[in-house]
């Protein structure tokens, strides 16, 4: 059995629970255990209380807003992630090889990125833009403004496609 509970013990409890402590930090100051303080805070009149569920909810909930903040924040790098990435599948790109016996370095420029590394920068841009929607999903206030940029983007694929290709974007040749 430990010591007995004495009136500086009692003090010592309404002091800290005043000052908004828990049962734990009460009882680590007080050197007594949880139990021992909920009983001191029991006998009290009027009992003390430790229940803090509103402080939580209210913390839940700002936990909560600054996630979903962080989230849309990600959702707009990823975005700008996949609109680089189409811009890039257009510019020239720098290709090179190091190696060879003699440790070599070469390196060669080409007007547009091979179809392969065409097809890589469509498929990171295109999960960039999948991930950017499902964390900030469209709302209906919005719907007209993301789809234009869907359509921005997939207007600027036929024009790179066309242009590649010596066709206008509806199919119809210049010659």
């Amino acid at each position: 059995m430990g010591r007995p509970i004495d009136d500086d013990d009692r003090e010592q409890v309404r002091r800290l629970h005043a000052q908004g402590k828990s049962r734990n930090e009460i009882a680590k100051t007080i050197r007594r255990s949880p139990s021992t303080v909920s009983k001191i805070a029991a006998a009290c009149d009027p009992p003390l209380s430790f229940d803090r569920a509103a402080e939580v909810e209210t913390a839940t909930r700002v936990r909560r807003a600054d996630l979903a903040a962080r989230r849309a924040d990600l959702a707009v790098t990823l975005q700008d992630v996949a609109e680089r990435e189409v811009a890039r599948m257009t510019e020239p790109h720098l290709y090179f090889e190091w190696g060879g016996k003699d440790h070599t370095y070469a390196e060669k420029w080409q007007h547009e990125p091979t179809p392969a590394d065409r097809r890589t920068m469509m498929a990171t841009a295109g999960a960039a833009l999948d991930r950017s929607l499902k964390l900030a999903p469209p709302r209906d206030e919005a719907g007209e403004r993301s789809r234009s940029v869907i359509g921005r983007l997939m207007e600027g694929l036929a024009r790179n496609y066309a242009e590649r290709h010596s066709s206008s974007p509806d199919g119809d040749n210049d010659e």
